[in-house]
């Protein structure tokens, strides 16, 4: 009994492990059959993967080269904006300083304008005065005509006056004795020449006498006469009358001043006479004598 049952049990066991084999079996044939699919089908992806792969590697060393030649573009623009950018900040300095010079000359353009709208009023003005004085100036040219003519008949006057002084002197004087550089003045309070009659207030005379013969040098006494010229004295508080000799006959003269000279061979002389009354226009002659004669003579004119 107890045999049977251990027998039993040892079939059920060899079953079991049959049964055990043969799922086993059936597992590792199916596996089997999985694994060569997979491989099948991992055989046609690796090849897939690998033309995938080449593909790739075309693509990625064509966009490594167009990335290169992108990023040397890049480069180049950066390079290019970085001169741009340099160039329009100098344009904009190089506006700015135009904008300022432009002001700076707008300015100076005004104000050069209005100096010259200045300068054209002021030369206006100036036209219109100029315009005036020669208008004032013909005028005038019409007055000098008429004082020129008066002029040259005063001047032919003169000369008749001093030739009849000259022959005078030739008739009065004596040869080898007669006053050289015979100089009249006509002054007033500070010393200035002056030939205005209402003005007069001195009358300097000054002469040379040279190469005196001894006979006529030493002790002799000078007359200074003022005439006008109709032969008149001029009005003196102490009128000098004297005599002289012309063509050896005596001749009366009434001078104004007189003083004693010691005459020698060769010197400068003068005669100073302030006046005491103010002498009237018109002609004058001042004469300087000695009692053997006079030594010389000069006209003027008073205005």
């Amino acid at each position: 009994m107890d045999q049977k049952k251990g027998l039993i049990a040892a079939v059920v066991v060899l079953a079991l492990l049959l049964l055990g084999v043969g799922i086993w079996g059936f597992q590792q044939n199916n596996a089997r059959k999985d694994l060569e699919g997979v491989r099948d089908k991992l055989e046609g992806t690796v090849e897939e993967l690998e033309v995938l792969r080449e593909d790739l590697i075309g693509e990625v060393d064509s966009l490594q080269g167009e990335y290169n030649m992108l990023a040397e573009q890049n480069g180049e623009l950066q390079g290019n904006l970085a001169q741009a950018q340099e160039a329009i900040a100098k344009k904009e300095a190089a506006i700015r300083n135009i904008k300022a010079s432009t002001s700076s000359e707008i300015n100076s353009l005004r104000a050069e304008i209005q100096e010259l709208i200045a300068l054209k009023d002021e030369l206006q003005g100036n036209i219109q005065a100029l315009v005036a004085e020669n208008e004032s100036l013909k005028e005038a040219m019409g007055i000098l005509e008429a004082d020129l003519t008066a002029s040259k008949e005063e001047v032919e006057q003169l000369n008749n006056i001093r030739r009849t002084i000259e022959e005078e002197n030739e008739r009065l004087t004596l040869a080898n004795f007669k006053a050289t550089a015979f100089q009249v003045e006509l002054e007033r309070g500070n010393e200035k020449v002056t030939s205005k009659a209402r003005r007069v207030r001195t009358i300097r005379v000054s002469f040379d006498l040279t190469n005196v013969p001894d006979n006529l040098q030493g002790l002799r006494t000078l007359y200074l006469t003022i005439n006008d010229d109709k032969g008149t004295p001029i009005a003196a508080a102490n009128p000098v009358k004297a005599q002289t000799v012309v063509n050896n006959q005596k001749m009366d003269i009434i001078a104004v001043k007189a003083k004693d000279v010691d005459i020698s061979a060769n010197q400068r002389l003068s005669f100073v006479y302030d006046l005491e009354d103010k002498l009237d226009p018109g002609y004058y002659r001042v004469s300087i004598f000695t009692e053997i004669g006079m030594l010389g003579s000069s006209s003027l004119r008073l205005r």
